[in-house]
């Protein structure tokens, strides 16, 4: 499946554009983001934290047009997001006023 990271992140994981990654079994925030996890590892406690598992505060998550972020981490992602016609994106949240 297709997976859209910030900037930052795809600096840090030194790869330009989309990347793809393959999510065995059902395809859920936690599974996409294992995936990518293993994959590179280097941003590991970059999206959500290593040790709990739960969203970094100034990341969002968004599929088909849709804010996934208070969404459950293990509810399935839309079929077009796990067919690969649409990417799972990663949005970096801008604060400040």
């Amino acid at each position: 499946m297709r997976v859209r990271l910030p900037v930052h992140l795809r600096r840090l994981a030194r790869v330009d554009g989309e990347v793809t990654v393959e999510v065995p079994g059902e395809v859920t925030t936690d599974a996409v983001l294992g995936a990518l996890e293993r994959r590179y590892p280097v941003l590991r406690g970059t999206i959500r934290d290593a040790a709990t598992g739960r969203r970094r505060a100034y990341v969002r998550y968004f599929a088909c047009e849709q804010d996934l972020s208070h969404e459950e981490p293990d509810s399935p992602l839309p079929a077009r997001v796990a067919d690969g016609s649409e990417p799972f994106l990663v949005v970096g949240a801008m604060a400040g006023g």
